[in-house]
């Protein structure tokens, strides 16, 4: 069985440890960045398979990482998803806007958090066939 590589980018060490628990516990292979910087690094030298992205976070923000991922070869297709505690529909707007695939608020529900970011996956390995 395929192991998912899943990069979190995420400053809250309470919300990171969180959410690397309930991923690693579910079989995804973890690793992680607490400021856009890192994460941008990270996602270009690992390419995983998805990207959890808090929006409010040091160096670069969120929506500006979306865009930059967005608009790098090297990233533009992996998926990524807002994981964040901005939850106005404008502020779900701005995340899709900005590049981001989906959208996750915070706090997290524990119960539907795994049966959503493996439907996050499924959906970009089918997009990304067809593509191909």
């Amino acid at each position: 069985m395929t192991k998912y590589h899943i990069l979190i980018i995420e400053d809250n060490l309470d919300n990171l440890e969180l959410v690397r628990f309930l991923l690693e516990k579910a079989s995804f292979v973890v690793s992680e960045a607490l400021d856009g910087r890192h994460g941008l690094e990270l996602a270009r030298r690992d390419k995983p398979d998805l990207i959890l992205l808090d929006l409010t976070i040091p160096e670069i923000d969120g929506w500006t990482l979306a865009q930059k991922l967005k608009a790098d070869p090297l990233t533009e297709t992996i998926p990524i998803v807002a994981l964040t505690a901005h939850t106005l529909p404008s502020d779900r707007k701005r995340a899709l806007d900005a590049g981001c695939n989906g959208y996750l608020s915070k706090p997290l529900d524990i119960s539907t958090f795994i049966p959503q970011i493996s439907a996050f996956i499924v959906a970009s390995n089918k997009t990304l066939r067809l593509q191909n």
